[in-house]
């Protein structure tokens, strides 16, 4: 298994399949994009559906997200989520994606065996889309969405960033569509992982704010820690139900305590936190020839060094050198 010194169990893998995204939204890059991994420097299909079956059968790992970057824009996702459905024990498999591409490719996805969908989506308005994202694409994300509602990649859930003076007055609208439409919104809090390290505390959207939003038109009872487990979000039920909305709150409410994920780069790094600052890396013994399990070893190693918490309550926080579209969300 994967343990920690404060004995902390990771269970949940995150697999960021690429660096590259097809937008560039404000709170994560800059309008230049960034300068993108070398195609050596990524794994291949086949070391991806590697760590991931050592994660399974030798790690006690009993969930897979894939993320980005944007992981649809990686030509062999149908693929890796086919081959690692038929792994022994299978983990359950989810997908964080912004959306565009889903339209063409969330049946083939469910066929392959993945269990459900994550789609970004911060505004019900176009023209805060195309000024969040800096890409008129809007509709493509809608279309998505209502792809993988209808291939069955449920429960379909929305996470939404809210950003002062764009969209923060728009948590109540969010929520209303998100019922209507039968899907789960989840609120983010802006997290210190953007490119350009424009992140300042001061100001940002708070799981309290986006709360006192909600209830001036929602009635929200709280699910509580028993229901909550070791899940990032807090729930409520809308309404008595049976609709649930989220609030992710890593800034201002941290649940490192409960953390049960371990994080692998799109080039084959180790991260135990989204917000270290050292990675552990894997892909140089993967091309060595190592055994899995000395490969299982340096990464129950990684884990063993994992940090009691994120440090974003630390007045000397240091942000990751990498922004989140290299670590994976």
């Amino acid at each position: 298994m994967l343990i920690d010194t404060y004995g902390r169990v990771a269970t949940d893998l995150r697999v960021s399949l690429t660096d590259r995204c097809n937008l560039r939204c404000t709170y994560c890059m800059p309008e230049e994009g960034l300068q993108w991994l070398a195609k050596p420097d990524l794994l291949t299909d086949d070391e991806i559906v590697r760590l991931i079956g050592i994660a399974a059968t030798r790690l006690g790992i009993t969930e897979v997200r894939f993320t980005g970057g944007e992981p649809l824009l990686r030509p062999g996702i149908v693929g890796i989520v086919e081959r690692v459905a038929a792994l022994e024990p299978r983990p359950q498999m989810s997908l964080t994606t912004n959306g565009i591409g889903l339209r063409r490719t969330a049946a083939a996805l469910k066929a392959a065996g993945l269990d459900r969908v994550n789609v970004s989506l911060d505004t019900l308005r176009p023209d805060v889309f195309k000024a969040l994202t800096r890409r008129d694409r809007h509709q493509d994300v809608i279309a998505g969405l209502e792809a993988a509602r209808d291939a069955g990649l449920t429960p379909v859930k929305v996470n939404c960033v809210l950003m002062p003076g764009l969209n923060d007055d728009e948590a109540p609208d969010l929520l209303a569509w998100a019922v209507e439409h039968d899907y789960e919104l989840r609120f983010i809090e802006q997290m210190p992982l953007d490119a350009q390290h424009g992140w300042k505390r001061e100001g940002m959207v708070t799981a309290g704010d986006i709360l006192a939003s909600l209830r001036t038109r929602f009635a929200l009872t709280e699910e509580g820690a028993a229901e909550r487990g070791s899940a990032p979000a807090e729930r409520w039920l809308v309404d008595g139900g049976p609709h649930r909305v989220g609030v992710i709150a890593s800034v201002t409410r941290p649940f490192c305590a409960t953390c049960d994920r371990t994080r692998l780069t799109a080039d084959g790094q180790i991260r135990n936190c989204l917000f270290a600052t050292e990675e552990t890396d894997l892909r140089t013994a993967l091309r060595s020839d190592a055994p899995d399990e000395e490969i299982a070893r340096i990464w129950r190693l990684a884990m063993w060094g994992k940090k009691a918490g994120s440090g974003l309550d630390d007045p000397s926080f240091l942000q990751p050198t990498r922004p989140m579209s290299a670590i994976g969300g």
